[in-house]
This record gives C-alpha cells, structure tokens and sequence, in this order.
C-alpha cells in the first residue's frame, strides 16, 4: 500500500471533516482500504479526482445527514466500534463489554462484574476513546440488574396485554414501566445515563415473559429479588432464557451472545438518528430507546427479521424452499434477508453470524432450509444475505416466538442508543432539520 494517504490527509485535501469523509466511504463515492497498522488508508489519485469533482451531490430523492461521532464506523463490509472490527470483538466479548466500550472507551473486565460503572472511567472518557485507544488492562466495572420493584411494575403493566403481543411492543411497554420507576432519569450526566443504560437493558430483559415454546407465553409475574431472575448474571444468558424454545439446543446459547455484539450499534441507522434527534434535546435515556424501538419497528428496519421469521415458518422444509421464494418474486414481493443499503457487495455481519450458527449446531435438521433458501437466491441473483437473515434463522432453529428477532435487536441497539445519545447531550445545540417545501403557496 506504498503511496496511499492517511484519513487525515485525505480529509485535507478533499477540504471536509473526517465523518464527511467516511459518509463518502459508506456511499460508495471513495474507496477506503485498511493499513498494517490497522488504520484507514485511501488512494490519493482516487481522492484528488474526487476534489477535482467537487462534493459528491446527493441521489435524486435521497437526503443524508452528516453527524460528527466517535462510536461507530462502517467499512466496505462491516462495521467498526470505536475504530475496532465489530466482528472480532463478537468472538469474545459480551454485550456487557461492548457497552463498557461504546460508552467509555475503556477496556472492558473479563468476568460478569458485580460493581457498578465507576464515575471516573466515564467522566472524560470521549477524549479517551477519541484517540483509539485505551489503557492496557483497564478494567470497568459494572452491575447488570433492574430493581425488583421495578422489574415487578414492568411485569404488571403487561398483565391485560393479549398474549399474541409481540415482544418488540411488550419492550416499549416494559421501558415505559422502568422510566416511571426512576425518579433520577432525568440526571443526563454520563455516569448517570451509563448506569439507567445498564438497568434498563437488565429490565428490558428480566422483565420479559418466558417463552414455553408451545405457541403462547407464560406470565412469570413474580417479585423476585435482583439477579435471581436467572443463574447467570449475563445478559444473553438470561434472554436466552427468556425466548428460547423448549427443548433449544443450548449450543445456540452462544450464538446469541455473538449476535447481540453484533447487533450493539451500526452508525446512524435510523433508530440510532431518531435516538440522537430525542437526546439533542434533552430526553431523558428511557425517552430515548422508547424513540429507537418505536423506528425499529419498521420493515426496513429492524422488523426485517420478523419477515425472515414468517419466510422460514412458511416453506418448513428444505424442498419448499424454491416454489416459496419463487411464489413471493412472482407476486412483486421482496425476499426479506437479502440485500442491504450500505453494504453493497455483502454484508460480512451476516455471513459472521451464518457461520456461528452452522459452526454450533451443524447437525440441526432444520438448517437444510436456509441451506435451500441460499441456493435458491443464488441461483435466482438475488443480492447476498444481510445480518437479518442470519439473525431469523437464529431464532428458528432456537425456537423462540414469532418476533424474537425484532426484541434481540431492540435489546442490544439500546447499549447503541445511549452511546449516541451520550455524545448528544454533551453538544451545545439540539438536531433541527429543514423541509424543502413543495406546497401551495397563496
């Protein structure tokens, strides 16, 4: 890579901020390459003939927001927490971890902590996590659970709900309780919103029925004492619990420990920007998740994964996987789980999380669907599976209801969420975009 140019120098000659230069990275306008050093590099005649362009205009119909953050960077393929390949963090890390990541900088502990975020490690920690780095073998410490009385009001507020509610709705329910149970949300400082982010993600989980797996769920509305809601203090571990089917092979355990990581932020998706315009003027952090779970809900959004939960229960086995996706092409439908709006060539998120999945239980008898369904997109020239593929097709084999992918989502984009919505309470002015207006005049 002799010859090519840092961020920085790139950035300078094409006269805008480094997020303006990477907005053009995940666009398609400017190629961008990755260095020994693991730092970004780009071709300097690419860059010059794309200064001698002038700035990129906008697609026809199509409106782009640049936000200066220092939490995530999507590649060509895949996505980077605070300058750290997403993927290879999901190999060990938990989503506990990542939080500690995505909202100090810090190096995260090995082991499930029982001690709360401590307020120096998360005052001062964007300058720390700016620079890329942070100190060897530092160690943050954290406490993942929701209060008793407050999971208990979670679990009663959805007492009268029907038992066909799927679990993204109960969530919005759920964080609705917890906020009215926190009489200090509104302290937006960042060891303050650090700890409401590890309450509620713990509640957001504990607080949600367990799943029998015979088609309806049970109401544990039980007062039980904080972390005793399961024999595992890890947040994946009691989710697992929470949706997985009964008799789920447990190999897939950690599968869901992998997606959740994967699933923690993806830059200024549109759950994540609806997060940020909430914090920008001051929202409180239960405020905004309740902003993100309510876009989630979209299906281009994170409801794609309830799409691919229907196209899998649909075909059921592998020899009704061509007539099915054949049928829905034919009627002018998509086929959710493939494709995806800034990886264009693949998305490795998906691909990462296929494999986890083959790798844990490659002897699953209900595996040979997606197998069926990848050929048939493959011979068909369908685009490359998506990380919602991936994530439907974890759900299904692990027997969890019908939107559990939605949930999962919801769950771990709330560690995202707040990362954003840190950055934004520490900005002096709030997100206000403009209409271009197109009506009558008098």
């Amino acid at each position: 890579m002799s010859g090519w140019i840092g961020a920085d120098e790139a950035a300078r000659r094409l006269g805008v901020k480094p997020a303006t230069l990477y907005s053009y990275v995940s666009r398609g306008v400017l190629t961008r390459r990755k260095a020994p050093d693991g730092h970004s590099a780009f071709d300097p005649a690419e860059v010059d003939r794309l200064a001698r362009r002038g700035r990129p205009r906008r697609q026809p119909g199509g409106t782009e927001l640049v936000i200066e953050s220092a939490v995530t960077m999507l590649g060509e393929d895949r996505h980077y927490y605070r300058g750290r390949d997403a993927i290879g963090l999901a190999d060990g890390w938990r989503l506990e971890q990542v939080a500690g990541w995505l909202w100090t900088g810090l190096e995260p502990p090995v082991e499930p902590p029982s001690e709360p975020l401590a307020e120096a490690d998360v005052r001062g920690a964007g300058k720390r996590a700016s620079g890329g780095q942070a100190a060897a073998g530092t160690r943050v410490a954290e406490a993942w659970a929701a209060g008793a009385e407050a999971v208990a009001a979670a679990q009663e507020a959805q007492r009268g709900l029907p038992s066909a509610v799927l679990p993204l709705e109960r969530l919005q329910v759920i964080v609705t309780a917890l906020a009215v149970a926190d009489p200090v949300r509104l302290n937006l400082e960042p060891v303050a919103v650090a700890r409401v982010g590890q309450v509620l993600v713990a509640g957001m989980v504990d607080a949600l029925p367990a799943w029998d797996g015979l088609g309806e769920p049970d109401t544990p509305y039980v007062v039980v004492e904080p972390g005793v809601l399961a024999r595992d203090r890890t947040v994946h571990g009691r989710l697992w619990r929470r949706l997985a089917g009964d008799g789920a092979d447990e190999r897939l355990a950690d599968v869901l420990r992998f997606a959740m990581v994967l699933l923690a932020d993806h830059e200024l998706a549109s759950s994540t920007l609806a997060a940020r315009v909430a914090a920008s003027v001051r929202a409180d952090p239960y405020a905004v998740v309740l902003a993100g779970l309510g876009v989630t809900s979209g299906a281009l959004h994170g409801g794609a994964t309830l799409g691919v939960e229907s196209l899998f229960a649909e075909i059921g086995a592998a020899s009704r996987a061509s007539y099915a996706m054949g049928e829905r092409l034919r009627r002018g439908e998509r086929i959710p789980g493939f494709g995806h709006a800034v990886y264009r060539a693949g998305d490795a998120r998906g691909a990462a999380l296929l494999e986890r999945v083959r790798r844990a239980v490659p002897d699953h008898p209900r595996l040979a669907v997606a197998e069926a369904m990848l050929d048939e997109a493959r011979r068909t020239g369908l685009p490359a599976m998506n990380v919602d593929f991936a994530l439907g097709l974890l759900t299904h084999l692990a027997g969890m209801p019908r939107g559990a992918g939605e949930a999962i989502f919801g769950i771990a984009r709330t560690v995202g969420w707040l990362a954003h919505a840190m950055e934004e309470y520490a900005r002096p002015t709030r997100l206000r975009l403009r209409a271009a207006y197109t009506g009558p005049l008098d």
